[in-house]
């Protein structure tokens, strides 16, 4: 029982370091970036409270889970900003290791079932995955819309952009969120282009 608890003591350790990971994202304030495991609790809590945007069938706690860990790689990978144009086969290299190595801190039946979630959601097939993969993809326009645009300036980023970057996956896992934050989108971007 002590080489369990010692290993998962370890994990916990080490996933404290998601806290120095910063993100491209700023904060509605403005103020300044933020982290990883901000951005993590910050998802599922959108998850719980719209939950009721979920399809048929999928589990919120299951969705809970892999928000908790979809970004635990990042200690080892970095952030890559969707708006930004990293190699996505270098980071997809780098975020497995990664998977590979921080869940393998833990013991063999959670390493493998955590492992196996944080996979479920970068293929974002099943309806929990296609869910969490929305909710991930939403919290950071609703920032921007209330930040004045945030990163999209940063990045120079276009309407078509985020449709395809953003609208699909939220489309597909919650499109009751997309017909809400489309329409922001599109006063947004014809007050800063100066078409409104």
């Amino acid at each position: 029982m002590t080489a369990r608890l010692d290993a998962q003591i370890g994990f916990l350790k080490e996933a404290d370091k998601l806290k120095s990971v910063l993100r491209a994202s700023r904060l509605i304030s403005g103020e300044r970036r933020e982290n990883s495991a901000e951005h993590s609790w910050h998802i599922m809590l959108h998850a719980l409270v719209l939950a009721d945007q979920a399809g048929p069938g999928v589990q919120i706690d299951r969705v809970l889970r892999m928000l908790l860990l979809h970004d635990i790689v990042e200690i080892d990978a970095g952030d890559a900003p969707i708006h930004g144009n990293p190699d996505h086969e270098e980071m997809a290299r780098k975020e497995a290791a990664a998977a590979r190595r921080l869940f393998g801190l833990l013991p063999n039946d959670q390493a493998q079932a955590f492992r196996t979630l944080w996979e479920e959601f970068e293929a974002a097939v099943t309806p929990d995955a296609k869910f969490a993969k929305a909710i991930d993809r939403f919290q950071v326009p609703v920032i921007n819309l209330e930040n004045g645009g945030g990163t999209w300036q940063d990045y120079e980023v276009t309407l078509d952009q985020l449709d395809a970057r953003v609208g699909v996956p939220i489309r597909r896992g919650a499109p009751g969120l997309w017909d809400w934050l489309r329409p922001r989108l599109l006063a947004f971007f014809a007050r800063r282009d100066g078409t409104a």
